[in-house]
């Protein structure tokens, strides 16, 4: 019998919907997690949201370039974050994208509707994670 492979690949560009949130743990490992609004293809639809979440290198260059309204491409796998509920007891789970890949495209917009540069003088910057 043959095996089959199967893919989980995600690759998204979009705005960023809120300044990453960071945090490190005791053991030295650095999360960050953040939101991401694609546009759709008709103005009446509302944006789609996904949540994010990076690690190590990633997720430190996140929080260090990465702020609300950033365009920003990356790429990852569809996981779910799994947890019980205090309140319930019920065990909870929501999607999210664990990011491998991680391309600065666009700084946030300033009031007067122009991009401003901030880290890479108009180049893209892109971070992979190897896991």
């Amino acid at each position: 019998m043959t095996q089959q492979a199967y893919v989980n690949q995600v690759q998204l560009v979009g705005r960023v919907g809120q300044n990453p949130e960071i945090r490190y743990f005791e053991s030295g490992t650095v999360k960050t997690a953040l939101t991401i609004a694609i546009k759709p293809p008709y103005k009446s639809d509302a944006p789609l949201w996904f949540d994010l979440e990076a690690w190590g290198n990633i997720a430190e260059i996140a929080a260090q370039y990465v702020k609300k309204g950033s365009t920003i491409g990356i790429s990852g796998e569809l996981v779910f974050d799994k947890w019980t509920d205090k309140n319930t007891g019920e065990l909870r789970n929501k999607p999210l994208i664990r990011l491998n890949n991680l391309e600065l495209i666009g700084s946030p917009r300033s009031n007067s509707g122009e991009e401003q540069t901030e880290t890479n003088d108009g180049q893209n910057q892109i971070v992979n994670a190897n896991f």
